[in-house]
């Protein structure tokens, strides 16, 4: 994280100079917002609506607050139900392929990272549901379901401002960040007015800054090599000493929580290395001895190991509350059963 952005992380927590100063630029940001919410209901600017269900995951604050996790735990939720799921995402930080229109690129497990982006990558593999991205992200669900007539209910990654797709359940996910000194941007890290209505509050923390389901973090048991084979996080604590030097690297957006997790299953780490979010591990990767083990986060993985393929994956599992389940459960078949797909 660069300087600045760390200043500002610290200025938004609370209602300091700083924040006081930029405080002004937030009446700016909110009456542009206004303006906007303003087109999108009163018709002004068209709000499309798809022939399937949409739920858009996101967050109403900077930074990631753990959308990603909870993506893939809702749509294995829904799979495990028979409910045939799309994902679209805009795929931030991505670069375009030759001949990308930025309409909608469809996933594979074989795609390039720097082309697909490391969390639409990430959903792919972990859940094997179609994966669409694409900065128009209308575009994108049409391609998708136009390819996989079977898919029912479409999952957006992210879009919670995204108010040109029509949606018809929101899960807002906050971090144990809540929504820090409660400001617009840029004196303060919400990107829309909060409170507002959604249909389901998530808290990815272990500190809820106020009401809402909860969902629970912890790492895999193993890590991942590039062939899909794993070693036991204990058998790599138990190696851990002067012959073995275990370096953790991640670029998300709160990498110091990950480091700590590892810390948390036994394991010394010699160093660790905090990359921006969505890190290009091409340009950004720190040298780092060839004879020292690299742990990773899953969603870096793809990236990192085209420039080092010994390094190791620790993934992450995140478990939905079962009353959010229960209350996601009702609304997605109530959506479902009151639409009707037109081929």
């Amino acid at each position: 994280m660069s300087g600045l952005a760390e200043r500002l992380q610290a200025a938004w927590r609370r209602r300091g100079l700083t924040a006081c100063l930029l405080w002004p630029l937030s009446l700016v940001y909110r009456a542009a917002w206004a303006w906007r919410l303003a087109g999108y209901r009163s018709g002004r600017r068209p709000s499309v609506k798809l022939p399937v269900p949409v739920v858009v995951v996101g967050n109403v604050i900077v930074g990631g607050a753990g959308k990603t996790p909870t993506v893939i735990a809702l749509v294995q939720h829904l799979q495990s139900r028979g409910i045939a799921v799309g994902v679209v995402s805009r795929g931030y930080g991505r670069t375009l392929p030759p001949g990308d229109d930025d309409g909608g690129l469809e996933i594979s497990a074989g795609s390039d990272p720097q082309h697909a982006g490391d969390e639409p990558l990430l959903i792919h593999r972990r859940t094997g549901v179609p994966v669409f991205v694409g900065r128009d992200r209308v575009e994108s669900a049409r391609r998708l379901l136009r390819a996989h007539p079977q898919v029912r209910l479409l999952v957006c990654d992210d879009g919670l401002q995204h108010l040109a797709l029509a949606r018809d359940i929101e899960v807002c996910v906050f971090d144990d960040r809540g929504v820090g000194n409660g400001w617009l941007l840029p004196a303060g890290p919400l990107r829309e007015p909060w409170p507002r209505s959604v249909d389901l509050v998530l808290h990815t923390g272990q500190s809820p800054a106020f009401a809402g389901y909860r969902g629970e973090r912890r790492l895999a048991d193993h890590a991942l090599r590039t062939d899909g084979s794993q070693v036991a996080l204990a058998t790599l604590a138990a190696m851990t000493g002067s012959r073995t030097r275990l370096i953790a690297i991640a670029g998300i957006a709160r990498p110091q929580a990950f480091f700590t997790m590892l810390r948390e299953r036994g394991l010394v780490l010699a160093e660790t290395h905090a990359l921006p979010d969505h890190a290009d591990f091409t340009r950004d990767l720190p040298p780092i001895a060839a004879d020292s083990t690299l742990l990773c986060t899953e969603k870096d993985a793809a990236k990192l190991w085209q420039q080092r393929p010994d390094a190791l994956a620790v993934p992450l599992h995140f478990t939905l509350a079962a009353d959010f389940l229960a209350r996601l459960d009702r609304l997605v078949d109530a959506q479902l059963s009151s639409c009707v797909r037109v081929a």
